[in-house]
This record gives structure tokens, sequence and C-alpha cells, in this order.
């Protein structure tokens, strides 16, 4: 017993001593980024959202659940690293006290004996399960369809090995423990009882053997675990909860956060490029938060799979991206860490890493490639899937407003867009007057703001630059007015009063252009008293709801969907004419993941008599992007598929009439594929992209649809 206590303690305390020192280290690495006090401050103030957060993302796992097997595997993992503490707690007792402890109260409790089985019985099953997930899905076999493309795969199979390690030594000391008299549970154990009942021809001096040396194993097995999940990728297993806990609270993706120095949110009229933070311009520049994100990576590969940049054959990964910007912090790491007087004397490996630039092609050794960094759509993807809650839109955004507000260094014809939102308010250069000509086209009497909305207004109609200057969006635009006409619903539009709402240069990561034009629109809106705002394109909607607070302009924004759906379950819109197609809907990245409006559009559709509908495999909070988020509706895509291409592909796989959607930039992008396929006799000559409400008026007016006569005709 002496023996077998010294070896145990020693051991124990070597770790231990192994482990505080990484974990100070880690430490402090993420506290040498920049501040976030209102990560703080919001886990202060919602602690029963931190509680709900806790029991349903880290307890109940529902992202992971998602994927119903792989998730299950995981949950009884997961489980067995939570309930087998008590199997520790008993086995450090044995150490310390003899071989028949129990823990007091429970510890002979037939119930925990049966969980504490149960649950090692359990991972067992889910390390078989990964295992065959892993084999199946190996990037050996699947290159880029795999997942684990990218990840460190021999790290995955060590922890898969560990844990099998636990889970045996486990039974072995339990089941000695029933042969030798010392195991304190009944037959609810019931895999103890079976190995002791295997074990105890053995005798009781063999099994007595059996037992120290099954229990030092044990011991020793969560020992050596505890120095690898903290010197690997299974550093998630502690640090998951508190990604929980720190993460943004919007409802869906929520707004961009406003570029931040210091934790303070910049003012341009007084900033200094020299003194204040401008995005990431290194991997200092992060915030603590950010070395969390960067930290709790699990590399399984969720969102990559998901990524429409990645699925199309170009370079970025949402998740070597983050797994890319960790190494590269603790590589760096001694170079932050030391004094500055010290760091010439750091190792020359350290040193050039020191000296890559974050962002930087092959040549100049750069962290992330600036084609990795101008391929994101924002689309949300890799964030809906994450189950730890990584943030890699906001550290993919920061990146680029170092990259266009201080290096100048951004793809060129993004360049043409910024000008024409500097210079004439909208991304296209078309002048402002130009605004109003669709009204031209309707014959009622669009009433539009000169001073202030009229006092019968309910909304604002809030056009924005696609539906008021793109031809095909501007067909959303009338079908919209004259179906809130119809409605009786009171509006009235800006016309050339109203500016882009500032999206496209805050996704690129010009953020004072952005600024500039919320603060010009938030301004015109105050004026007017708006109150009320329905918008069209789900850009600017998200943008006017969740991002223009941020700058003090708070409204009551809904999407023309959300409106239109309640018009109809109110009655004040009737469908009567049948529509006798068979359509499949794409749901718009930002409508969809970004402000979870998934059903109203289905639901009008589904009220239009002769409709239907059919799903594509990718829909929802799966759903796949059109390619035009993230600024990239105003960037040449070079590299790979067209992201546009691919998803009709999926549309055209459901055989459809029709391809719906409730975004103008949706609508551009797809309409551009749809033409090429039909030019390479892909695609049949009838079929057409139109929005969700161009149905419902077509169903109302009991017109046909006049793009649809010339194809039917022929």
């Amino acid at each position: 017993m002496v023996i077998r206590l010294i070896i145990g303690l020693v051991a124990t305390v070597v770790a231990l001593a192994l482990a505080g020192r990484r974990v100070r280290f880690l430490y402090r690495v993420a506290m040498s980024g920049q501040p976030a006090p209102d990560r703080l401050a919001s886990a202060k103030d919602n602690v029963g959202d931190e509680v709900k957060g806790q029991v349903v993302e880290v307890l109940g796992q529902r992202k992971l659940l998602k994927w119903t097997v792989p998730g299950l595997a995981h949950f009884f993992v997961m489980w067995a690293f939570i309930i087998l503490i008590t199997v520790y707690i008993e086995a450090y007792g044995a150490l310390l006290t003899g071989l028949d402890f129990h823990i007091p109260v429970v510890g002979k409790w037939d119930a925990l004996g049966f969980l504490q089985d149960f649950i090692a019985v359990a991972a067992f099953l889910g390390l078989v399960v990964f295992a065959v997930i892993r084999l199946k899905n190996s990037p050996a076999k699947l290159d880029r369809k795999s997942r684990f493309k990218g990840s460190h795969l021999g790290g995955a199979w060590l922890v898969l090995f560990m844990i099998f390690n636990v889970v045996w030594t486990m039974f072995l000391f339990r089941g000695a423990g029933v042969a030798t008299g010392n195991f304190p549970y009944g037959n609810g154990a019931f895999m103890s009882h079976l190995v002791g009942s295997a074990l105890k021809p053995a005798g009781h001096d063999v099994n007595e053997a059996l037992e120290s040396v099954g229990l030092l194993l044990h011991i020793g097995v969560m020992l050596v675990f505890l120095i690898i999940v903290l010197n690997s990728k299974h550093l998630h297993i502690f640090l998951a909860p508190l990604n929980v806990m720190f993460k943004r609270r919007p409802d869906a993706l929520g707004p961009v956060p406003p570029m931040m120095s210091d934790g303070k949110p910049i003012d341009f009229e007084e900033a200094d490029p020299d003194e204040d933070t401008f995005g990431r311009g290194k991997i200092e520049d992060f915030t603590w938060k950010g070395f969390l994100d960067f930290a709790s990576c699990t590399e399984c590969g969720r969102c990559q799979s998901q990524c429409p940049a990645w699925n199309t054959g170009k370079p970025l990964s949402p998740k070597t991206l983050i797994m890319d910007l960790r190494d590269h912090a603790l590589a760096k790491a001694p170079y932050i860490l030391a004094a500055e007087g010290e760091r010439d004397n750091l190792p020359e490996d350290v040193l050039k890493e020191a000296g890559r630039p974050l962002v930087g092609d092959a040549e100049s050794m750069g962290v992330i490639d600036p084609d990795v960094l101008w391929s994101c759509t924002n689309c949300g993807a890799c964030v809906e899937q994450c189950p730890v809650d990584i943030e890699h839109i906001d550290h993919i955004v920061d990146m680029r407003r170092y990259q266009v507000m201080i290096e100048s260094s951004f793809p060129s014809e993004a360049g043409v867009m910024l000008k024409n939102l500097e210079n004439k308010g909208n991304p296209w250069g078309m002048s402002e007057m130009k605004r109003a000509d669709w009204i031209e086209e309707l014959d009622f009497e669009v009433p539009m703001v000169e001073d202030k909305l009229p006092e019968d207004t309910e909304y604002l109609f809030w056009v924005g630059c696609a539906g008021a200057l793109e031809d095909r969006a501007k067909k959303t635009t009338k079908a919209v007015a004259e179906l809130l006409h119809i409605a009786g619903v009171k509006f009235a539009v800006l016309g050339p009063m109203e500016a882009c709402s500032g999206d496209p240069a805050r996704r690129l990561g010009m953020e004072f252009i952005f600024q500039m034009l919320a603060q010009q629109n938030i301004e015109t809106l105050n004026d007017a008293g708006v109150k009320k705002i329905v918008a069209t394109c789900p850009h600017c909607f998200n943008t006017l709801s969740n991002e223009y607070p941020q700058l003090g302009g708070t409204y009551e924004v809904v999407h023309h969907t959300q409106l239109l759906s309640h018009l109809v379950e109110t009655g004040k819109l009737t469908p009567v004419t049948p529509v006798e197609e068979k359509i499949t809907y794409h749901d718009p990245c930002f409508l969809g993941r970004h402000n979870k409006v998934y059903s109203q559009p289905r639901d009008i559709m589904a009220k239009v008599p002769g409709v239907q509908t059919q799903e594509m495999h990718r829909c929802k909070d799966r759903g796949f992007c059109c390619g035009a988020g993230g600024a990239r509706m105003w960037m040449e895509e070079r590299i790979g598929k067209r992201i546009n291409t691919e998803r009709v592909d999926e549309a055209l796989e459901t055989d459809p009439d029709t391809v719906s959607t409730a975004c103008p930039f949706c609508l551009v992008m797809l309409g551009d594929a749809i033409n090429e396929k039909k030019s390479s006799g892909d695609a049949k000559d009838s079929l057409e992209v139109v929005d969700v409400s161009q149905l419902l008026i077509r169903s109302i007016k009991g017109e046909p649809d006049p793009e649809a006569e010339p194809a039917a005709a022929e």
C-alpha cells in the first residue's frame, strides 16, 4: 500500500505541476490580446442566459446533436467525462485510505454503480462510432470532401486511444475489486461484476495485485491524458464551457461587432491609426475572446463541410483558418510574452514566426493567405454549425478591416464599389434620382418622404440599392409595393433621400464608409420620424435592425416576407388563382441564418393554390449561399467553381419549374447561373428565379407572369 501511495502521489504532483505550468502559459497568451469588457459585462448581465447556454449547449449538446449519430456518440463520451469523476474520487480514496474505500452516503448506491458502468460502456461504443466515422471519412479517401481534411489526425486517434485506456483500466481495477470483495456496489454495476466474475478464478492474491495495478494505471492514464489535453485540440474539454459563456448573445448570428480599440468603440473623428487598433493586423490585436475561440476549436470540420467557399474548390476553410491563427499564436507566444529588451535573444524559429505577416501570400509567409480572407461570403454556415460557438465571421471581418483601412489591400474591383458608395451612395455609382424611377411603372401613387413621414403612414418601405436600381430586383420592389397597396397598408419611400445601408462596405472591412452611410441614413430616418421599416433586401434588413442600433438608430424592422405572411394570415391578402408549378425555395443567408426567418416565405408559398414545394437537400439552417454576401457581389470569383452555379445545380436536382427566393442578391446570382444553364442546355428554357412576393401577386391578381408568357407560347 505504501509503494502504491508513493507512486500515485508522485505521479499526481508531477502531472499537476506540468498542467499548472501549461495553464499559466495559455492564460498569459490569451490575456496578451486586446481587452473585451463587453463580453464580461454581457456574461454578468445575462446570468439566466448563461445558465441556459450551459445547460442547452454544453450539457445538452444541442449543436452536436444536429448530426444525430456523431452527436449521440459525443454526448455519451462527454457525459462519461463528467460522471466518471465519481470513479476518480473513489480511485483517489482507495489510493489514500485503502482499497475498500467508498464515497460517503452515495458510495454504495446501486444506481450510481449502474450509471458509472453504463456511461463507461456507452463511451466505449461512442469510441467505436468515432473510429468508424474517421475511417469512413478519411481525407486519404475523400480528400477535400472529408471534413477532417486539414485536421491533426494523429492527435485525434491518440485521444480516442486514451479514452479507451480510461475505460479498460477502470473496469480492471473495479473488476479486481469485485473479485477481492472490496467493491462497494451490487449487481447494478453490471460490467464491473461481469469483469469480476471473469477474474475471480485467478485467486485472491492475483486479484489484489491486479486491483493495485489497475488503480495506478487508471490514475496514471488520467494524468497523462490531462497533459495531452492541455497540449492539444482537446483543450476544448475545458474551454468550450467558457467559450459558450462569453459568446455574443444575439438572436441568430446578429450584427458584426463595431471596431474596437483597447476595449472601446473607435470614434473615427478622433481615431489615430498609429495609436488605435484598426482591425487585426497582428495576432496580438485579437481580443482574449479571440484567443479563446482559437484554443476551443475541436477540428471537427463541421464548419468546413458547410462552407460554400470550401465546397466549390476555394482555399478558405473556416476550420483551418482558426487552426492557423491558433498555431501562429502559440508559436509566437514566447515573443509576445518576452520583455521588449529580451526579444532579440529568442530562438531563431520564434523570431521568424514573429516576423510573419498575419495576412500575406506564400512568398511573404503570411499566416492567412489573401485568397482565404477574400473568399468568405459571410454566410454564417460556419458559426451556425460550430459546436463550441467560435465566431469565424467576426475574425474574418476584423482582419479585412486592417487590410482595407491600413494596408489598402483588397480586390481591385471592390475599390470601384467603395468609390461609388462614397460618391453616389450606391454600389453601382448611379444617380440618386434614379432611385424613384420604379414608381413611374405603377398605376397608383407611392408617397415619397419630403420632410416628415405622413401621419397615417404605418411603414417606411426601405427599397434598397438593388431594389431601386437593378432591373430584376425592381420587379420585387414593384410586387411588394402593389401587395401593400392592395392590403391597405399605408407606406412611403425615401426615394433619392435613401442611401446604401452600408452593408457592402462593412462586410468588405471599410468601416469608415459604413459609418458614414449609416449615420447619414439614421439622421434621415430620425428627422422623418420613422419608427417602423419594411425592407425587401435581407442585407438591408439585417443592417437596419441589428447594426444601426450600434450608432443610435433603433427601429422596428421587418422583412417583406414577414409582413406579407402576416397580411395573408390575417386575410388582408388572399391568393386565389392557382400557380401550378413545382417550386424550390432558396434560403438567403442574411434572412435565414443571420435572422432565423425560415418559415414566413414558405408559409406564403403554402397559401398559394397549386404550388408544389420541394426542398433542396441543403436548406434552412443548412442552406447553401448564393455567393453574393460578404461584399462578394462586387468581387470576381476566379477560383474553383462558382458558388451560384453550385447552388443552381442543387436546385436543378429537384426538377423545378421555378426557383423562388427572398433576396435581390440571390435573385441576381441564381438568375445568372440559371441563364448559363439554359445556354448550355442543362436547364429548361421556362425555368425562372422569382421572389416569393412575385408568386403571391400573380395568385392574388390572377395574372400570368409576363416573363413566363414567351416560354409558354414557345
